[in-house]
């Protein structure tokens, strides 16, 4: 396997390894984030269960999202066509754009490994820098999407980006 495709694997790996140790942190951080945001965007008044749903969506999003990066996951179970066509369809079915993005990711692994074959004890090493160089793939592109037309359907995906790229990534997202 060629040695950009080994740190960006690393990379999903080591973020699931942080989300799985921090995942209580990640809640945690949601029940700050979520009145705030509703506050400052005066998405209120919204009932106590209407909050407690928005809470519940961010939590099953953080699931998601830990399935997303599991290494042992689904997306590992299907050749490389099938996973660029369930690529292609997830672009579709986001309302956030993340090829570019996801571009920058793999041009700063590409950086990362350099022009020689990268040694598997330096991985782990790699992929940490990539997470602090970019953050976690897609939060830039759902932060950016949500902060040019905030809305409640978007805020669970916003809140749970906004949280890994601080618990996770040790980053702090842009606000306007």
């Amino acid at each position: 396997m060629n040695p950009v495709r080994l740190i960006v694997r690393t990379y999903y790996e080591r973020l699931h390894e942080r989300m799985e140790a921090d995942r209580e942190r990640l809640i945690d951080c949601i029940d700050v984030l979520l009145p705030a945001e509703i506050a400052r965007q005066k998405f209120g008044p919204l009932r106590g269960d209407q909050v407690e749903a928005y809470r519940e969506a961010c939590h099953a999003f953080i699931d998601e999202r830990l399935e997303t990066y599991n290494p042992v996951g689904i997306q590992y179970t299907f050749d490389r066509g099938a996973s660029s066509q369930a690529a292609e369809l997830e672009l579709q079915l986001d309302w956030y754009d993340s090829r570019r993005e996801f571009q920058t990711l793999v041009t700063a692994a590409r950086a990362l490994a350099g022009e020689t074959d990268t040694p598997d004890e330096r991985l782990t090493e790699l992929a940490d820098e990539l997470i602090r160089q970019v953050g976690a793939f897609p939060d830039g592109s759902i932060i950016a999407g949500y902060l040019a037309k905030p809305a409640l359907q978007k805020l669970p995906d916003y809140l749970v980006a906004s949280a890994i790229e601080q618990v996770i990534c040790g980053r702090k997202p842009e606000r306007r």
